[in-house]
């Protein structure tokens, strides 16, 4: 009678191993769903594991999360991840993606690169993180015959190098860094901006200076459109735009602005010649593309001012604008 108990009780725990095995083995060769595009996941030195596997289950990269730290400490390899920055394209199992953090990181390196900065700007942070000489990505910028291989509608890059943040592979060229930077630029600029930029007499070039210059002025985005119709209804009427940045991208140098500059003749002071300047002075992001070809409706400023609070005033008149050219520039 005790030998037929133990049989039975030995059976039962046979089939419940087995089923813990089923479910394990299930779960370790569950696989994530195929991502549309790469997804980079940046590791930190002294990241826990648990972290770790909380973060890819986040970017749907891990299914079952548990499963990958079963197997991580089953095969004592939890403490050998790797930091870095990796790409996963999705459709792994929890080993794969176990067998990628340890054996070390794809050689990608994320860049940004924030609304408003220069060619020359971004030419240092793409030295400074070990993509190449910023002399090099400065003489591509400006190569009139490279510009117009990548589809841009000018003689330089300035103003098409999109804002973002960029996962680079192992040792990319100059000319592929910025292609991609060029390439999102074309993505941001779709159909709908280009045709609202038709509507409103603007090619694709001037839309973008526009949006460059709004860009520098602006410093809270909710104000992005009302500059822009500030512009607008000042190239209606031919006046200047008298937009300080532009001055200060002719003269090469940053802030501040002197008085002597302002009389300065170069292509780009817009208190000296009428209408946009040749070019883009900065890399705007979408929100300036937008306002550029969607300025507020109705407005009718002519003139704004800086605040104290980054903010700006805006009026119609010459005589109010100069009140508050008194009142917050004394």
């Amino acid at each position: 009678m005790i030998r037929r108990a133990f049989g039975v009780l030995l059976v039962v725990v046979l089939l419940c191993l087995t089923a813990s095995l089923v479910v394990v083995r299930s779960a370790l060769e569950a696989r994530g769903p195929q991502l549309e595009s790469p997804e980079p996941v940046r590791i930190r030195d002294g990241e826990s594991l648990p972290k770790i596997a909380k973060t890819l289950e986040k970017k749907r990269i891990l299914v079952r999360p548990e499963a990958f730290l079963l197997l991580a400490r089953w095969r004592r390899v939890d403490r050998q991840v790797r930091s870095g920055v990796y790409e996963f394209e999705g459709g792994a199992t929890a080993g794969e993606v176990l067998e990628a953090l340890v054996s070390g990181p794809q050689k990608f390196e994320l860049v940004s690169f924030p609304e408003g900065w220069t060619a020359d700007r971004i030419a240092l942070r793409l030295e400074a993180s070990g993509l190449g000489p910023a002399q090099r990505y400065r003489e591509l910028a400006r190569d009139p015959e490279f510009a117009r291989s990548l589809g841009v509608p000018a003689d330089g890059l300035e103003g098409y190098l999109f804002p973002d943040t960029y996962s680079f592979g192992e040792s990319p060229t100059p000319e592929e860094v910025l292609g991609r930077m060029t390439a999102r630029f074309f993505e941001v600029f779709d159909a709908s901006l280009r045709q609202a930029a038709e509507a409103r007499g603007l090619t694709i070039h001037e839309a973008t200076t526009l949006a460059s210059i709004v860009e520098s002025e602006a410093a809270i985005a909710s104000e992005r459109p009302l500059i822009s119709a500030v512009f607008h209804n000042r190239l209606a009427l031919r006046m200047p735009l008298q937009a300080d940045p532009t001055v200060l991208y002719g003269t090469g140098r940053s802030k501040p602005i002197r008085r002597s500059d302002l009389s300065r003749p170069t292509p780009y002071n817009t208190y000296v010649i009428r209408g946009l300047p040749p070019g883009p002075i900065a890399n705007p992001g979408r929100a300036s593309l937008e306002a550029a070809v969607h300025p507020t409706p109705g407005a009718k400023a002519l003139y704004f001012v800086a605040r104290n609070d980054r903010s700006h005033e805006f009026n119609e008149t010459l005589s109010a604008h100069t009140r508050a050219v008194r009142k917050y520039q004394r």
